[in-house]
């Protein structure tokens, strides 16, 4: 008896273990952004920093940009624009030790929607 308290205790930390691993999700994916105090071709320029919240990696992260719009353009490598989506960082990788960083020129704040990411754990 004691023995299979012992074991479902050992499955049950290893579960919980395991599960930490894979909690990251959209949600971790943050994107805040600020004026910068410049204007570009008469609109605000914005800087939008995007962050992953979660310790593992979390790469192929899209954005719903339907609607998006910029006088200024935006460096393609960091947010790449293909119809209504947005592609971060080349698909490349995002730590969360590195924020990402861009900036773009409109009327008000985009409203960037995540909508996808692969979660890569070690």
């Amino acid at each position: 008896m004691v023995a299979s308290i012992k074991f479902l205790c050992v499955l049950f930390f290893f579960c919980l273990l395991s599960k930490g691993k894979s909690q990251c999700s959209m949600n971790d994916i943050t994107i805040s952004q600020s004026t910068t105090g410049k204007e570009v071709n008469g609109k605000q320029e914005w800087r939008a920093t995007i962050t992953n919240n979660c310790v593992c990696s979390q790469y192929s992260v899209k954005f719903d940009c339907n609607g998006f719009n910029s006088v200024e353009k935006v460096d393609e490598s960091i947010l790449m624009v293909a119809g209504s989506e947005c592609l971060v960082n080349n698909g490349q990788p995002m730590f969360k030790s590195n924020p990402i960083s861009f900036t773009y020129a409109w009327d008000n704040a985009f409203s960037f929607k995540p909508l996808f990411s692969q979660v890569a754990c070690s």
